[in-house]
């Protein structure tokens, strides 16, 4: 029995804290707008992600270099994430998209009808991330979920892309999409980055990425084009459907961009048919000896790599 000297009980009402915010930063030009936005609002995201596929453009990596002190200067964590895989098929260990198609003799995802790579180099070591990160851990315990800031505009373009996404139900992160909840296009996204005194960043994607457009292949350097001829010679003897990185010939390109680049000018001639012809078989016996090594002791696809951009296969 309660009796008027009895205290009474005192209702009390469990506060949680708000789930963390996390932005998937791709160096381009809306996620570096809405950056700068939130941070102006006095809104930084608790963690800025970047999944880094090993294979950007130079002038993305060297932007991001920009990008990353001006978030350290406003104290925003920022964390740079790659894929990992676990198992080698084709015997020495690779750590890029890069090293990943010259290893299985074939293109990226996108060069053969398909669209996996964003999935595979992109979101999935975020999400791998992010499944170990202290913040998250503890909103999954209260039920909660992770807030993921996704940087698509309200331009045609990426409104298809939204209602693709949007239509994904993941029980780990709510997704929003503030530049499109602001009405803003990629024009007012460019504007926002100057303003901020900031350049606009250029267009990121891999060098070798079948999407890639004729001036974006006229202004890579000689090491990346090297590169590019290497990737179609490596896969061609396996290739069926496509030609190469661009799939199929039309009036406006060759399939290859190997017969562009031969076509513009862009390497010699003679540099051309060398890599051609002996790139690809220094790459199978660099491989064949990798296979008899101990896994500890197996040296990278990047090895190779390195020694093929400094032009001494010959001598490796």
């Amino acid at each position: 029995m309660i009796t008027s000297a009895t205290p009474r009980p005192v209702d009390t009402i469990m506060v949680c804290a708000p789930p963390p915010v996390v932005l998937a930063y791709g160096i381009g030009v809306d996620s570096t707008a809405l950056l700068v936005e939130l941070e102006s609002r006095g809104e930084p995201p608790d963690l800025v992600l970047t999944a880094d596929p090993g294979a950007e453009k130079p002038d993305t990596y060297e932007y991001q270099k920009l990008v990353a002190a001006w978030m350290a200067a406003r104290r925003i964590p920022y964390e740079v994430v790659r894929y990992v895989p676990q198992r080698f098929k084709h015997w020495p260990p690779y750590y890029s998209i890069l090293a990943n198609v010259l290893t299985n003799a074939t293109l990226p995802s996108i060069s053969l009808g398909r669209h996996s790579c964003s999935l595979k180099w992109k979101v999935a070591p975020q999400d791998a991330y992010l499944k170990q990160w202290a913040p998250a851990q503890a909103a999954w315990q209260l039920g909660q979920k992770v807030v993921r800031l996704i940087g698509y505009d309200a331009s045609p373009a990426d409104t298809r892309r939204y209602a693709h996404a949007s239509a994904l139900n993941d029980p780990l992160f709510e997704c929003r999409y503030p530049l499109r909840e602001w009405n803003w296009n990629r024009d007012r996204c460019a504007a926002r980055i100057e303003q901020a005194g900031l350049p606009i960043p250029p267009k990121s994607s891999c060098f070798f990425c079948g999407a890639i457009q004729p001036d974006e292949v006229r202004a890579l350097p000689t090491w990346c084009l090297r590169l590019i001829v290497l990737i179609e010679a490596r896969a061609e003897p396996r290739l069926r459907t496509v030609e190469g990185l661009w799939r199929r010939s039309t009036r406006t390109k060759p399939g290859r961009i190997t017969d562009f680049i031969r076509g513009e000018r862009l390497l010699p001639a003679a540099e051309i048919e060398a890599i051609r012809r002996d790139a690809p078989t220094d790459l199978i016996r660099f491989q064949d000896a990798a296979s008899i090594v101990p896994l500890s002791e197996r040296p990278t696809m990047e090895a190779w790599i390195e020694t093929f951009n400094a032009g001494l296969m010959e001598a490796a």
